[in-house]
């Protein structure tokens, strides 16, 4: 599946329908995360006009979504 073009703010709009949270920010990068029982997941999602495929790609799955799952999201 393609990724979409998009924005760093539109990913962390997207993360936090997922339960994630942003706990702190420097610069242009937002940290998020999500805790279950089991473990909590830290996400770092640069805050740019657009992100790099591969950049995007890495958050998908470092948020333990599928490509299909994020671009469902509103």
């Amino acid at each position: 599946m393609k990724l979409p073009v998009i924005s760093g703010i539109e990913v962390v709009k997207k993360l936090r329908q997922t339960g994630f949270v942003a706990t702190r920010q420097k610069g242009s990068h937002v940290r998020l995360e999500k805790s279950s029982r089991e473990e909590t997941i830290k996400v770092t999602v640069p805050l740019h006009a657009e992100l790099k495929k591969g950049t995007l790609a890495r958050i998908i799955k470092d948020a333990g979504l599928t490509p299909e799952d994020f671009q469902k999201l509103k």
